[in-house]
Formats: C-alpha cells, sequence, structure tokens
C-alpha cells in the first residue's frame, strides 16, 4: 500500500525546536533512555529513543522508516545525519524506489526529522511520563504475527503485559460502534467462547461491539489485547478509561503505534485496523453497517491472509448491510457464522472437550457449585425441573433456587415449564448436527 495509507502519525503535541543540535543542542545519543535516570544510557536504549523519535516524526510511516535505516544503518545515524543544516535534500533522495519511483518522504516530513532531531527529549517526553513500554521491530519480543504483515509498525506503546500480544492463539472480534442488543449480545457469546477456549481477544476499546468483547474476556480472566487509535494519554473514549486500565491489570494490554500524546483522528483509526487483524489468527465481523470501519479490517484481514468470519442477519437490517456486501464481494474468502460452536471449530480452537458442552472457563468463575451442575446440564439439553433434579441429585427446591439465580443474570429462560441456555451460557453448549444432503453422484431426476 502506498506510503501515506499508513504513513508516520500525527506528530507529539511538543514539536521540536528547530535549533540546530550543531550549534550546542544535546545530540540524540544524550538523550536520557525511556524510562531511566537523566544519566546517559547505554547504547541500545540510544537506539530505542532514535526509533521512538524518528518513527513518531509526522510523514515518516513504515516505508521511509524502513529505507532510511537501510540506507543509514541505525536510527541515532539518521538522526545525526538530519542536524546538519543540508541533510533535507539526502533524507529525501534515501528514501526513492530502488527501481526508480518517487521518493517517499515529503521535502516537509524530512524537515520534521530535522526539528526531532534537534530537541529529541521533547518527542520522549510524553513516553516518560506516561510510563508505557516501548517495543521495536527490532526486539524479540515484537509481537510475531504483527511482524508477518507487509507494514509492520517500526514502534508499538503499551500498557500492560506483552506477553499477551503473543499468545498460542488470538482471535479479533470487531463491529459497529452502535449495535443492536442482539449484535451485543452475540459479540459477548463469541468472546466468552473465544476466551474459555484460552484465546486472546483483539479488539479496538471502541463502544459498542469492541467494547462487549473486551468485557467478555476482562470477565472470563483472559488476556484481551486493544489496540487504541490515538495515544495512551488521548485514549478514546475516554468512557472506556476503566475498561482500559482493567484489561492492562487482568493480563492484556492497551496497544498504539503511535505516541502517548497523539491526538486520534479520521486518520488513525484505518491505521490501528490493519494491527487489529494483524494480532490475530482470524478476524470476526459481527455487525457493520455499510460504511463500518470494520469493514477496513475485514479487508486488511484478508489481505494479510488471515482468517476472516462474518455474522450475518436479516436481508433488510441496516446493522449488518456491510456483513452481506463483504460476504457477497469476498466469496468463499469470508466464512459465514451460523453459530457460536461452529465458530469455534471452524477457528480450530474447539477441542474434543470442547465438543462434549464444556462451560466457559470464566463463566464457571462466577458460578456457585450448584448453579454450574445446573448450568452445565442445561447446555447439555435437559430443560425441565424433574431432569436436573434426577442429573443433579439435589432437592427441587435448591435446584428451582439455582435457575432462580441464573435466570436473573440472563442465563436461562424459562418457557412454559421447561428452561433453556441463554446469554453467554448459551454459546457453551452443543447443538444438534445438521445434515447437509449431498447431491454428488446423483442422476438428474426423471420425469413422473
Amino acid at each position: 500500500r502506498a506510503e501515506a495509507e499508513v504513513g508516520g502519525g500525527p506528530a507529539p503535541a511538543v514539536a521540536g525546536s528547530v535549533a540546530g543540535s550543531v550549534a550546542g543542542a544535546p545530540a540524540i545519543g544524550e538523550a536520557p533512555a525511556i524510562g531511566e535516570s537523566p544519566a546517559a544510557p547505554p547504547p541500545g536504549d540510544r537506539e530505542r529513543d532514535a526509533w521512538v523519535v524518528l518513527a513518531g516524526v509526522e510523514g515518516v510511516g513504515p516505508v521511509s522508516f524502513g529505507r532510511l535505516l537501510e540506507a543509514y544503518g541505525s536510527a541515532l545515524a539518521v538522526l545525526r545525519l538530519a542536524a546538519d543544516p543540508g541533510a533535507a535534500r539526502d533524507l529525501v533522495a534515501a528514501t526513492s524506489d530502488p527501481d526508480g519511483g518517487s521518493a517517499t518522504l515529503t521535502p516537509a516530513a524530512a524537515a520534521a526529522i530535522r526539528a526531532a532531531a534537534t530537541h529529541p527529549e521533547l518527542a520522549l517526553e510524553s513516553v516518560r511520563r506516561s510510563g508505557v513500554r516501548v517495543i521495536t521491530l527490532a526486539d524479540e519480543g515484537y509481537p510475531s504475527r504483527l511482524r508477518l504483515i507487509d507494514l509492520p509498525p517500526p514502534v508499538l506503546f503499551l500498557d500492560g503485559d506483552p506477553a499477551s500480544l503473543d499468545r498460542p492463539r488470538a482471535v479479533a472480534i470487531v463491529g459497529t460502534r452502535r449495535p443492536t442488543e442482539t449484535g451485543r449480545a452475540i459479540a459477548g457469546r463469541i468472546a466468552d467462547g473465544v476466551a474459555a477456549l484460552g484465546a486472546t481477544v483483539v479488539s479496538g476499546l471502541a463502544l459498542g461491539i469492541d467494547g462487549a468483547a473486551h468485557a467478555a474476556a476482562v470477565r472470563a480472566g483472559t488476556p484481551t489485547v486493544a489496540v487504541i487509535g490515538g495515544g495512551h494519554e488521548r485514549l478514546y473514549p475516554s468512557a472506556h478509561r476503566v475498561r482500559a486500565r482493567a484489561i492492562a491489570a487482568g493480563g492484556g494490554a492497551v496497544l498504539s503505534e503511535f505516541p502517548p500524546d497523539t491526538q486520534p483522528s479520521r486518520g488513525t483509526f484505518p491505521r490501528r485496523n490493519r494491527i487489529i487483524s494483524g494480532l490475530a489468527d482470524a478476524t470476526i465481523v459481527v455487525e457493520a453497517g455499510a460504511r463500518s470501519g470494520a469493514l477496513t479490517t475485514a479487508a486488511w484481514a484478508l489481505e494479510q491472509g488471515r482468517g476472516l468470519h462474518i455474522v450475518p442477519g436479516r436481508l433488510d437490517d441496516p446493522a449488518v448491510a456491510g456483513c452481506l456486501a463483504f460476504l457477497r464481494e469476498a466469496g468463499p474468502e469470508a466464512r459465514i457464522v451460523s453459530g457460536i460452536p461452529e465458530l469455534l471449530e471452524d477457528l480450530g480452537l474447539l477441542t474434543e472437550r470442547g465438543r462434549t458442552g464444556m462451560l466457559g472457563a470464566g463463566l464457571q468463575a462466577t458460578l456457585t457449585g450448584m448453579e454450574r451442575a445446573v448450568a452445565t446440564h442445561l447446555a447439555a439439553g435437559r430443560g425441565t425441573v424433574d431432569e436436573l433434579v434426577l442429573a443433579t441429585g439435589a432437592r427441587s427446591a435448591t435446584v428451582l433456587g439455582a435457575l432462580t439465580s441464573l435466570e436473573i443474570r440472563g442465563l436461562v429462560v424459562e418457557a412454559y415449564g421447561r428452561y433453556r441456555a441463554a446469554g453467554s451460557l448459551a454459546g457453551s453448549g452443543g447443538r444438534a448436527s445438521v445434515r447437509v444432503p449431498s447431491v454428488r453422484g446423483r442422476g438428474r431426476p426423471r420425469a413422473a
């Protein structure tokens, strides 16, 4: 993709002055390392700081960043060169296409690099202040799935546990910011099922489907990763600050490619969508209107060679117009979600134990022993009080008490004396298999 599509993010709010470092300003190598005291840091930390400064310059995207490092050997060398008054032309030339194409770095971006090189401490200030962890593409701890995409961000800023970025299985769940109640419930059930089977839930911390997916993972006690479209100090939406803290405290991570003081904008959210899909083995779209940003994530997933699963909906429902259109355009590359057990099997998460109707680990943790027993038998299809009494060996009053508690929590519904699983409990049980008739080997039907 063109550099402009996923190029450098907005410059930090504290942009550096243009006074030349040769005129007495400290060189980049003398800047304090992130999270360290003002004493001169080790060379490795100085290079890390240089990555942060260079990647944070407006107009420096992954392509320009990579070509500059290839031309000069290190980010420190780029910034030292940029301190020279006549370096802008050389920086632009260094990003020219080897096959004769135009340069990806503009003269304005080259001037911005010179400004940042003059006072690198200004670019590093928000990183130190916010306390976020920095991971660069040169680090062994850089997420392995993300490293494989075409344009991996050179620098990641993280609040939380970096191990959550590289767990064995990860699934992205995305959708509209204005979901229906049904869509919100489906997102929660899918996330509960994914989390119960040990996979990381990845999403974008937006209102709606994203928030429902993160909330279900937090309740399940499974790490979830939130990729934000701005800096950590400019968290959007602000209503999710508490949720972001819960994600980081629960072994997950809040992640961004933008410096902490970057204000989110219309251009930053499409960029973060490639990271959401890039961190996951597969992406699930629950509800998306005709112009939903979740469709951008879906497109990135296919471009990155990752799985894509889309929850369909009613033909005349605007809430799923984007899902239906994408299914029509993508053809067999996008799989239809026909049920949660089927989805978990398509994702390769459903083990033999899971196929027998296992309750989610996070859901189990919230239930009493009797509630857990009743819920297990309900998920297996036993729906009357008599059946549950026989299966659990408990008294009728005890079973009815557990059913009432589950019903209050939205996990059970009753109709005509028979109970059935609902909410996240409905996604944990099995379902009768449907036999799809085969037409192979059959001849044409004969006329009567």
